[in-house]
């Protein structure tokens, strides 16, 4: 049996990624056109709406996860491009702890600002994030990669309890 040349590997998991975007394209467009086309329906029932775009986000969010585990895959040995793969694996579970501290800003968390809808967005999908960042420390065969996947894992996971805790404390207080 003939494995797949690298190139012909990281080609795959790019067209992967175009695939998953330009479906997650065609859903927020789909969801867009239905929300202009029945003004009446989304006023009338905004938290389902609301519902609604959020288990669209978790459903990108899911399907982003399946070229990213294939690319994992296909970098798992090198050590090198592992090691990248951690860096900015670690660049964004950075973004957690940033945006819950901009979304604890009051202007920014009771205003429509998109700072606090892209904030939001990026909470929101912490848990699936999470899920992503436990399958790439898994897979990581070198020291460096482990080190590096585990601090992104750590600092998803702080986040997330943060701002569980954050969410029950606010419960308690009123």
């Amino acid at each position: 049996m003939k494995l797949i040349p690298p190139r012909a590997q990281v080609f795959l998991v790019a067209a992967g990624y175009a695939v998953v975007l330009a479906i997650a394209a065609l859903l927020v467009l789909v969801r867009y056109v239905n929300n202009v086309t029945h003004p009446q329906d989304v006023a009338a029932a905004g938290g389902m709406y609301a519902f609604g775009d959020w288990m669209l986000l978790i459903l990108i969010a899911g399907m982003l996860l399946v070229p990213t585990f294939a690319l994992a895959l296909v970098i798992r040995k090198s050590e090198n491009a592992y090691t990248a793969y951690s860096k900015i694996l670690l660049g964004a579970s950075l973004t957690a702890p940033i945006c819950l501290g901009v979304l604890s800003i009051p202007a920014v968390n009771q205003g429509t600002m998109v700072l606090g809808w892209i904030c939001l967005a990026r909470l929101s999908g912490s848990p699936i994030v999470l899920v992503g960042l436990t399958f790439s420390r898994l897979l990581a065969r070198f020291d460096r990669a482990k080190r590096l996947t585990f601090y992104a894992l750590l600092i998803e996971s702080l986040t997330l309890a943060l701002m569980a805790a954050l969410f029950l404390f606010g419960l308690r207080s009123h």
